[in-house]
């Protein structure tokens, strides 16, 4: 699945939001905006108190390690910077559940917003405490807001349950003596903008990041997009220089300003590898950087520790058990929403929170809709049904997609499109090795998918193929859906997406038989010291195979819901 995220903003925080709601409706809270503003002193035993959760999420000594693995490869008198994610507002008063900031879950395990997390190369003094190398500023306990909002770490928390060397409250951040001057790089991922500003709380993200900008010095007309770009061109201008060329021009035609950025217009303007190179010598990174963080990060979280495997193969486990479930029941009575509901109902039923991305469930016209996330067709009648889902489990994401027939047998011209997916999976299968390039699964997929819709007659030519296959065919797959990575030649331990379609919508140059069939398979494959694992291989893939399991009744079947007229 390739995803694109949308920023919605936050205008008021939800604990005030909903005490304004209270108020109107006669309960008198007038005091708890008041008290909720004043440091409580919490007694430790009200943690311990909290109901029993899970107990199988990543210990903090895997953060631990993840942040000595970062701090070592950090270049000397240098900090890196890393925020919590905004929270996110749905409408009016009700907010989206929150979801971190990987990079700094990845770090800490801390899973609360209004937080800044600090790497220092050498040991440094923060608030008032010597020989420091890493400090996370986090939100404070405070019962009152903790009744509407639920339970926090807080600093003290912090400390005891993450293992951080300090922790200390947000609003102590602007006050903690950091001498920013002392450092020749200030080192950071792309700042949070979609930020809105809470008068009262002086610790908000909001204030985290105009305090980190002030006392660090972070120019005003620092762009994000552009240390991003100079970063592409420094590691791939020269190796990969039509291709990086060509992405740096699109992006400075969108956005004009770009272009005249010192090291986008030199290498721009420059004709030969000679001149390429010459422009990114000229142009070094500045003190504020993204690029060697980002490029610190992507190889870290690209290659997934034993603990994070387990959380993983757990999520696909799911995924593909949703899958099978869902096949078992599919009726071409059935609708998009309940083809859906049953995936996320078989999640939450295995104890995943959440789902990785919004599931997609397309019948027919639909399916051929790469990010058709509507699933409001009431019937899906014989049409193939496409379903890209995958389940979060602690933070990892699977990403799994089958196509099955409603009616439990494929017609003439989808099995033939079926087939010819699956035969491209195969070869990107066998593409999945260690040392291969990345790009080796997606190739060979194009390559069998051109040569087939030839052979089907539905292109006239092989280079014709992109009209009906657009899309890569893998990416790295963890605590994000498209996760880090370097985009290098594969490593043990890398888990990516094997994902071939081939999508014919009405109306296309070719037999109407073919129209409005989407067919896209997706697993998800753990790379090996020798080779590569299906992690997903649990949900069936073959046409026998799916027409055998579509004819099993399912443990469902009886479920029957009242009918709402």
């Amino acid at each position: 699945m390739q995803r694109l995220f949308l920023s919605f903003l936050l205008p008021v925080p939800a604990w005030r939001r909903t005490s304004r709601v209270l108020l109107a409706g006669g309960l008198l809270l007038a005091g708890f905006a008041a008290a909720a503003q004043q440091p409580v002193s919490v007694p430790e035993p009200l943690l311990a108190a909290a109901p029993a959760r899970p107990t199988d999420f990543l210990p903090a000594a895997f953060h631990k390690q993840r942040r000595e693995l970062l701090r070592a490869q950090l270049p000397p008198r240098s900090v890196a910077v890393v925020f919590a994610a905004p929270v996110r507002n749905r409408a009016n008063d009700v907010d989206f559940i929150y979801h971190q900031n990987p990079d700094l879950y990845y770090l800490t395990g801390y899973p609360e917003p209004d937080a800044v997390l600090l790497l220092f190369k050498e040991a440094r003094t923060a608030a008032g405490q010597a020989g420091v190398t890493e400090a996370l500023f986090t939100q404070p306990r405070n019962p009152a807001r903790e009744q509407w909002t639920g339970r926090r770490l807080g600093a003290a928390g912090a400390k005891k349950q993450l293992g951080l060397q300090l922790a200390a409250d947000n609003k102590e951040f602007a006050a903690a003596g950091i001498n920013w001057a002392d450092f020749d790089h200030v080192l950071f991922t792309n700042l949070p903008t979609d930020t809105r500003d809470d008068a009262g709380d002086a610790g908000d993200l909001h204030s985290l990041v105009a305090t980190f900008r002030q006392q660090a010095g972070v120019p005003a007309d620092y762009n994000s997009t552009v240390s991003e770009l100079s970063n592409v061109i420094r590691r791939n201008g020269i190796r990969n220089a039509k291709g990086v060329s060509g992405y740096v021009a699109s992006e400075a035609k969108e956005n004009p300003a770009l272009a005249n950025a010192p090291l986008i217009k030199a290498y721009l303007a420059a004709a030969t590898d000679a001149a390429r190179q010459a422009a990114i010598n000229a142009n070094p990174p500045g003190r504020f950087d993204e690029g060697v963080l980002n490029d610190a990060l992507d190889a870290l979280r690209a290659v997934k520790t034993p603990e994070e495997l387990v959380l993983l193969r757990r999520a696909i486990r799911i995924s593909a058990v949703g899958q099978r479930e869902v096949m078992k029941l599919m009726r071409p009575d059935m609708g998009e929403m309940d083809v859906q509901g049953l995936h996320e109902y078989v999640y939450r039923r295995y104890g995943a929170e959440f789902q990785g991305y919004p599931s997609i469930v397309g019948a027919g016209a639909n399916g051929c809709v790469l990010h058709y996330e509507t699933n409001d067709r009431q019937r899906l009648d014989n049409d193939l049904v496409l379903m890209d889902c995958g389940a979060e489990y602690h933070g990892y994401s699977a990403d799994v997609t089958r196509t099955a027939p409603p009616g439990g047998t494929f017609s003439p011209a989808q099995r033939q499109v079926y087939e010819l997916v699956l035969a491209a999976q195969e070869a990107g299968f066998a593409a999945c090795r260690p040392g291969a390039d990345f790009d080796a699964p997606n190739k060979a997929t194009q390559d069998v998918v051109a040569s087939g819709l030839v052979k089907l007659g539905i292109s006239k030519k092989k280079e014709e193929f992109r009209k009906y296959y657009p899309h890569g065919a893998s990416h790295y797959l963890g605590l994000d859906v498209h996760d880090r990575g370097s985009y290098s030649p594969l490593k043990a331990g890398n888990v990516i997406t094997v994902e071939p379609g081939i999508y014919i919508p009405a109306g296309s140059p070719c037999d109407p038989k073919w129209w409005n069939i989407g067919v896209r398979i997706e697993d998800d494959v753990l790379i090996t010291a020798t080779g590569y694992e299906n992690l997903s291989a649990e949900a069936p893939r073959t046409v026998a195979d799916i027409e055998q399991l579509m004819a099993v009744p399912s443990a469902l079947e009886a479920w029957q819901l009242p009918v709402l007229k």
